[in-house]
């Protein structure tokens, strides 16, 4: 079998920057598929978000067997209730964000547990098609070569939970004194609640809406558990 050739003077410019790209995108593939595949095994040691942060960070992994199942159930009650029924992505949860941030206000998103993950773990925070592309890449990669139980044991590992406070076993201790593996319902659901805002939201002193919210999720715990919607985390 003929192997193509690299490009030489002799060539166009269209075949030289198709062959390029076209390095670039198997160089891509291989790099993200292998990155992936070492953190289906390895802690992530560290995110851009982490990186960015102006106020630094402090984290502390934990496996999944060192957090209460309190705080698995909260953050499915308050991020995705459907982490386990689908595929990485809600398609009625992106169609509603659609209309709501079209009405205008305050721009909410219609991520899953596994998108957020992905973004997290992999790319920046902001916006952009870009992003936005790679983000649904490294989901689908992650739902197919982790699975549900480790992708939520990097999400409650990588998500911030305070100013500087990264994953929940830094936020149980920097919050209550204890690790996530004793965290009360009412405690793992007010991490919960600050995930979407964690550098705005109080998780001590709770007020307003975040402490509605709160109280919300701690309600919505003994749902998740009873209808087996963390099922996919604990079989």
């Amino acid at each position: 079998m003929l192997k193509p050739s690299r490009p030489t003077a002799s060539h166009g410019p269209a075949f030289r920057l198709g062959w390029f790209l076209g390095r670039l995108i198997v160089w891509f593939l291989a790099l993200s598929v292998g990155l992936v595949l070492i953190y289906r095994f390895v802690p992530p040691p560290v995110t851009v978000t982490m990186l960015a942060d102006p106020s630094g960070f402090s984290k502390d992994w934990t496996s999944l067997g060192e957090i209460d199942r309190n705080m698995v159930d909260a953050a499915i009650a308050g991020e995705d209730a459907k982490f386990c029924l689908h595929n990485g992505f809600d398609p009625v949860a992106i169609e509603k964000a659609f209309v709501r941030n079209r009405q205008g206000g305050r721009i909410r998103g219609g991520s899953t547990i596994s998108q957020q993950t992905a973004k997290n773990v992999f790319l920046w925070q902001g916006g952009g098609y870009l992003r936005k592309g790679l983000e649904a890449w490294f989901t689908l990669l992650i739902e197919t070569l982790w699975g549900k139980r480790r992708i939520m044991e990097v999400y409650l590992n990588v998500a911030e939970t305070g100013i500087g406070t990264y994953g929940v076993e830094a936020g149980a201790q920097r919050y209550y004194n204890k690790p996530a593996l004793h965290l009360s319902p009412v405690e793992a659901a007010r991490i919960a609640a600050a995930f979407p805002q964690p550098k705005v939201r109080a998780v001590n002193g709770a007020t307003g809406f975040t402490r509605r919210h709160g109280n919300a999720i701690a309600a919505r715990i003994g749902t998740v558990r009873g209808a087996a919607l963390d099922g996919c985390v604990y079989r």
